[in-house]
C-alpha cells in the first residue's frame, strides 16, 4: 500500500511540473508573437515609470494680494457714483494696457508716444520717486538720469504703449522726492539696464538704502517731523543742534487726529479686488 501511494504522489508531482510547462511554454509564445518575435523583430524595451516624489514639508506659498492705490477713493466725502464709474474705465483701459505691480522705489521703463519724435515713441527709464492721484486722475513721477529732468506720467494716458518693471523694490519712504536735493549717484540708472526677476517667494524687496544730501539750501526743510524721512542721513550735512531746531515744527496734536489716520475697511480692499480679477478673467 505504501508503495501503492508513493507511486501515485509521484505521477501527480510529474503532472503537475508537465502544466506548468506547458503554461510556461504558452504563455512565453504568446508574449512573441504579441511583440512580433517571430517576424524577425526585437521586441522594443519599455522602461518603467519613474516613481513621482511628494515632498509633504513643503508648505503653500500664500497668494499676496495687490490692490493699486489709485483704486481706493479718497477719504473725504465723495460722491460714490463718479469714482464706480472711474473704476469701470480703469478696468477697461487695463484690458488693452498692461499695467504692472509696482512702488515707489521701482525703476522703470515707459514707452510713450510721441508724433514730433524720430520713430514716434519715446522711452525713458528712471526711478518712481512719487504715486499720487486716485481714479483716471492716477499719475507717477520718473526721476531721469543724466538729464537732470523728471516727468509726470498719467497713469491711464491712451499715449503710453508699454510699461516695464526692471526692478521692483521698495525704499523706507513712500515719497522719494528728496532725491531731487541727494547726490546724483542716488538716481543714476543705467539706460539698457535689463529687468531684474523678483524673488521666487514673490515677497517684495525693501531696499533699506539710505541716500547723502548735497549741501544746503534744499528744496524743502527735510529734517523737520513733519515729512517723516528715514532715508537721509541728516548727521553727515546737520549737526545736533540744527536737528534739535527743527524738532520745535514738531506737531504732536497730529496723532491722536482719528480723521487723518482713518484706516480703510479691508471690505472695501475686497470689493476692489474682486471687480480687478472678475474683469480680468474675462
Amino acid at each position: 500500500m505504501a508503495a501503492c501511494a508513493w507511486s501515485v504522489s509521484t505521477a501527480m508531482c510529474s503532472l503537475r511540473a508537465s502544466q506548468g510547462k506547458h503554461n510556461r511554454f504558452l504563455s512565453t509564445s504568446l508574449l512573441r508573437l504579441a511583440s512580433g518575435a517571430d517576424s524577425g523583430q526585437t521586441p522594443k524595451f519599455k522602461p518603467p515609470t519613474k516613481p513621482v516624489i511628494l515632498d509633504k514639508s513643503d508648505t503653500e506659498i500664500p497668494v499676496r494680494r495687490f490692490v493699486s492705490p489709485e483704486f481706493i477713493p479718497p477719504r473725504q466725502r465723495t460722491n460714490p457714483l463718479k469714482f464706480a464709474l472711474e473704476r469701470k474705465d480703469m478696468l477697461k483701459r487695463r484690458t488693452m494696457l498692461k499695467i504692472p505691480e509696482f512702488y515707489v522705489g521701482s525703476i522703470l521703463a515707459v514707452t510713450m508716444s510721441d508724433p514730433h519724435a524720430s520713430e514716434k515713441t519715446n522711452r525713458f527709464v528712471g526711478i518712481c520717486i512719487q504715486r499720487s492721484g486716485n481714479g483716471l486722475g492716477a499719475t507717477f513721477i520718473l526721476i531721469i538720469d543724466g538729464q537732470g529732468v523728471e516727468i509726470c506720467y498719467e497713469l491711464y494716458n491712451p499715449r503710453i504703449q508699454q510699461v516695464e518693471v526692471l526692478k521692483m523694490e521698495k525704499r523706507l519712504d513712500d515719497n522719494l522726492l528728496y532725491l531731487r536735493d541727494a547726490l546724483p549717484e542716488y538716481s543714476t540708472v543705467d539706460v539698457n539696464m535689463k529687468p531684474v526677476p523678483s524673488s521666487i517667494s514673490g515677497e517684495v524687496h525693501l531696499n533699506a538704502l539710505k541716500v547723502r544730501m548735497k549741501p544746503k539750501p534744499w528744496s524743502k526743510c527735510w529734517e523737520r517731523p513733519k515729512y517723516n524721512v528715514q532715508g537721509i542721513r541728516f548727521d553727515l550735512r546737520l549737526s545736533p543742534e540744527k536737528m534739535e531746531e527743527a524738532q520745535k515744527w514738531a506737531q504732536p496734536w497730529l496723532e491722536y487726529d482719528m480723521l487723518k489716520e482713518y484706516v480703510i475697511l479691508s471690505s472695501m480692499e475686497d470689493i476692489h479686488w474682486r471687480e480687478v480679477q472678475e474683469e480680468t478673467c474675462k
